[in-house]
């Protein structure tokens, strides 16, 4: 599915018109504003952070933004995402899908494909093709280590986010320019060292705050200037209201893994069954096979005696509650399960009711 309008590309003044205030800028001008019409981008995670920053791009005039969600709009999130709704809560809605419908209507120049998918090594490559620049939603550190990948071996910039309590970092990473992020972090902290919004929980406005810092040097690299995109890994606390800016330079005299020896371990990883704990939730996601998509009516038809109530569907996903489960199950044959807290219990729970 691909949104795009026509509303006001037949009249340049028109067009034109809605950017003026944001072309006066000397850093955009017209040159950058048609840089960013012809721009392509792709953003990986559209919930928090991921939310703000395709608000604030399409408003921009990017002219093209692949969303990829792995995950549906749920009450807790109404608080910091703001792309949804509550009838998004109630319909299941998976976030791609809900966030470009409404960009389509904030502005209908913008070119835009929500991909409902979870992002892994066997697809992530074809997620980013012909994206000049690939934008940090997530909210995990095995994610960002993969679009790490794929950005040194495509050589595509990137820029990294993330927010927990009321701090937040972003760092642009320019490959074949500044060090990569496994030049700073060599491996994701061990499970339960870090601490994330199950644990610290997250304030909106941090969230605001990363992402508005993501979206500027997000323009300096969409409009070409690249000599103006920072250098430095910046870490705010909106609490305190601190900002500090460290200089990672050195980061880059190591031996990296990634952009030195070019060992792409996150992208090559093997294909299969994966388990990931989802921030936010009492929730283990499990993807299947991915062979072939799943006839979700089916599967609909043959819980129902089970389920504790009639199982709902739309044209993505199957939501049913079995014994304390809430159980989501997408196409691709991912699930989401609520209620699970380990990925071995995921696992006996998705081979007992979906199948192995």
């Amino acid at each position: 599915m691909t949104t795009s309008g026509q509303t006001d590309r037949g009249d340049p003044d028109r067009r034109w018109a809605r950017y003026s205030r944001q072309m006066l800028f000397g850093g955009i001008g017209e040159r950058g504003q048609a840089a960013l019409a012809e721009s392509k981008v792709t953003l990986i995670g559209c919930g928090a952070l991921g939310s703000v920053l395709a608000d604030t791009l399409v408003r921009a005039g990017v002219g093209f933004l692949r969303l990829v969600d792995r995950d549906y709009v749920e009450l807790n999130n109404l608080q910091r995402q703001v792309l949804f709704e509550e009838r998004h809560v109630s319909e299941g809605t998976p976030k791609a899908v809900a966030a470009a419908a409404k960009l389509s209507e904030i502005n209908s120049d913008v070119t835009i494909e929500p991909v409902v998918a979870d992002a892994h090594g066997g697809n992530i490559e074809e997620f980013v093709d012909r994206a000049g620049l690939i934008l940090d939603g997530t909210d995990n550190f095995e994610t960002r280590f993969l679009i790490n990948d794929v950005a040194v071996k495509r050589q595509v910039p990137w820029i990294y986010g993330a927010c927990v309590g009321s701090t937040g970092m972003v760092m642009p990473i320019m490959p074949g320019s500044t060090p990569c992020l496994r030049c700073v972090w060599d491996q994701p902290p061990p499970p339960g060292m870090n601490p994330t919004c199950d644990t610290a929980g997250v304030l909106a406005p941090i969230v605001h705050v990363v992402a508005s810092l993501q979206a500027v040097e997000a323009l300096k690299i969409l409009t070409g200037q690249l000599s103006l995109v920072s250098r430095s890994l910046m870490q705010i606390d909106a609490w305190s209201g601190r900002f500090d800016a460290f200089d990672v330079a050195g980061a880059a005299d190591g031996d990296c893994p990634c952009c030195k020896r070019r060992e792409f371990d996150y992208l090559t990883r093997a294909a299969g069954t994966r388990t990931a704990s989802l921030c936010g939730r009492d929730a283990v996601q499990i993807s299947g096979s991915g062979v072939a998509a799943l006839d979700l009516e089916a599967v609909a038809a043959g819980i129902a005696p089970v389920a504790k109530s009639p199982p709902q569907i739309n044209r993505y996903l199957l939501r049913f509650k079995v014994d304390h489960y809430d159980i989501t199950l997408f196409r691709d044959g991912r699930a989401i399960i609520k209620g699970a807290s380990e990925p071995d219990e995921a696992r006996t729970v998705y081979a007992r009711y979906v199948g192995s």
